[in-house]
């Protein structure tokens, strides 16, 4: 882990970050990459997936598997545990903080005497624009 964060900043991660910081929105590496090419910058779609990736193991970007199976990324404001409400047709996201959540989670797990558990919970459904013009 150390190492990782000795990663100096290059100028595709950095152009990577800024993206991540305009959108509103989780973004495949796919997507970032043709905004990227599209801004006139030069890079190749693995260095887009490595540094993307080098990111989440650095806890700089939350990383949602879609329904599809592709992972997507997005900058997050909230630095604890918190999950997502993602449209699964636009990508509009909202951050979701919920103490029930984590109460029921460390009561599953007290019950069934499991320690040291993690988790992860992504909702996708549609908001109300894609609603709207569903």
């Amino acid at each position: 882990m150390a190492l990782m964060q000795r990663q100096r900043l290059t100028r595709q991660r950095t152009a990577i970050l800024q993206l991540l910081q305009e959108a509103d929105s989780f973004l495949s590496a796919q997507e970032m990459y043709d905004a990227l090419r599209n801004k006139g910058l030069k890079v190749g779609l693995t260095t887009v997936y490595r540094n993307l990736q080098m990111m989440a193991d650095m806890n700089e970007v939350d990383v949602v598997r879609r329904e599809d199976g592709e992972s997507i990324f997005r900058r997050c404001d909230a630095g604890d545990h918190h999950h997502h409400l993602v449209c699964r047709s636009c990508g509009f996201t909202v951050e979701l903080a919920n103490d029930q959540l984590e109460n029921w989670a460390r009561s599953l797990s007290k019950k069934h005497r499991f320690s040291d558990v993690t988790h992860h919970l992504e909702l996708f459904g549609l908001c109300r624009s894609c609603s709207a013009g569903a």
